[in-house]
């Protein structure tokens, strides 16, 4: 004991008699020490005293897509801190291309009797998918939460940016500095966000160069999320001239970079490149991305509350959430070198 006293105090910086008090749950202790001490137990690997462990409300399932796109381990990250602060235990269900499905991931958390679900850019962003399944959740009752997608007539809380506004961002911000030729690469239109980005987009385009719907379509490049997918992508626009393009995400964006590379165009000198997401370390690529930020940490604070109001009984506003994205200009984006025709 003397010796494992002397470890876990070397461990959290403090005295052998601290953690003397903090094992034996006694008082004139602060806060901030009582949890260097316990942290020290657990990097140690030393099991805490029954009396110091907290019991879990709940196991809360969150369900997320691949991490390659460093968007959705930021949400996995916020959602579990704040699930893990009010008291529940996350467990992360990571999907992969081939792997384990969403339907099979509801399942193994049904069996391990989970208290609630959230659900980060599911199958309830594909317009395409049968939706009866979030139905069925509900009917059980178990409470869900839905980020990044909606479906009408499912009676769960949605937390959603404002894709529309975030298309409409990224082409005001082009055509102020001159585009005219401006593009849209995204992902397939199948999913509701797409679907809303490519209106913003649109409608941007209409209002601001006075485009018609003909003229605007040869302007879209769909193509699979990620670098490939939109390095595809913007190969087929740059063959139709635009000078800048708007992307669905920041991957698909580094995508955009890497063509107009191969092509010996410079960036933003030839052609200017707007992401979407602000992904964490988006802002040291180079060149530096100009991109539409995502506001993660307020949408998935929202999402466990939602949340945890729905697992207590107290109701919360059924409806989809809505939170406002944020161009943030850096490197990536200047001035065309092509005259303006209007």
């Amino acid at each position: 004991m003397v010796a494992r006293l002397f470890e876990i105090a070397q461990q959290a910086g403090v005295s052998e008699a601290t953690v003397s008090r903090v094992l034996n749950d006694r008082p004139g202790v602060s806060t901030e020490t009582r949890q260097a001490v316990l942290t020290a137990l657990d990097v140690l690997g030393y099991e805490r005293p029954a009396r110091l462990r907290k019991r879990s409300a709940g196991l809360v399932g969150l369900v997320v897509p691949e991490l390659d796109n460093p968007i959705f381990p930021a949400f996995a990250q916020i959602i579990e801190s704040n699930l893990a602060q009010g008291g529940y235990t996350p467990v992360l269900c990571t999907q992969t291309p081939g792997g384990v499905t969403e339907d099979e991931y509801v399942e193994m958390l049904l069996d391990r009797q989970v208290s609630g679900i959230v659900f980060v850019s599911g199958l309830h962003a594909d317009t395409t998918a049968d939706h009866e399944r979030y139905h069925k959740l509900l009917a059980r009752p178990l409470p869900i939460v839905l980020v990044n997608g909606y479906v009408e007539g499912v009676d769960a809380p949605f937390v959603s940016c404002d894709d529309r506004e975030a298309g409409e961002l990224g082409v005001a911000h082009l055509f102020a500095l001159g585009h005219r030729r401006i593009g849209l690469i995204s992902g397939p239109s199948r999913f509701m966000p797409v679907q809303r980005k490519i209106a913003g987009y649109r409608a941007a385009m209409k209002k601001l160069a006075g485009l018609d719907d003909a003229a605007v379509d040869e302007l879209v490049s769909l193509s699979l999320f990620g670098v490939e997918g939109g390095q595809a992508a913007a190969a087929r626009l740059f063959d139709r001239g635009v000078t800048g393009i708007v992307c669905g995400s920041d991957l698909m964006a580094l995508g955009a970079i890497r063509a107009a590379r191969q092509r010996g165009l410079s960036i933003p000198d030839d052609v200017s490149v707007v992401g979407y997401d602000d992904s964490p370390l988006i802002a040291f690529t180079d060149p530096p991305l100009t991109t539409v930020r995502q506001p993660v940490g307020a949408m998935a604070v929202a999402a466990v509350r939602a949340l945890i109001d729905e697992i207590n009984g107290h109701g919360t506003h059924r409806s989809e959430y809505v939170f406002r994205p944020e161009l943030v200009v850096r490197s990536s984006t200047g001035a065309t070198a092509v005259p303006a025709l209007t």
